[in-house]
């Protein structure tokens, strides 16, 4: 009896640029994965490729996974700007 193929398709994508060859690339191996009822999921992707991914809406559709550990960032300081209630608009 053969062995099943595999449903998901690990990618490592450690090593791959973060640009818009790179997106159109595995968004079109994603496709063809669908078309033959696999699917890709992307490894290890950098934080700029993450977010390229993400900006071109296509995170949950190329199926991207969290690194390993995710790295403790630091809380944007907010600027609040304080003045009397009297005080005119300028």
């Amino acid at each position: 009896m053969a062995a099943a193929a595999p449903t998901t398709i690990d990618l490592d994508v450690s090593s791959l640029a973060p640009d818009a060859v790179t997106v159109d690339t595995l968004a079109r191996l994603q496709l063809a994965a669908r078309r033959v009822g696999r699917k890709v999921r992307l490894r290890e992707a950098s934080d700029e490729l993450v977010e390229l991914i993400t900006f071109c809406g296509l995170r949950d559709v190329l199926g991207v996974e969290p690194r390993g550990q995710a790295e403790q960032r630091e809380q944007s300081l907010r600027l609040e700007e304080e003045r009397d209630l009297g005080d005119p608009p300028v």
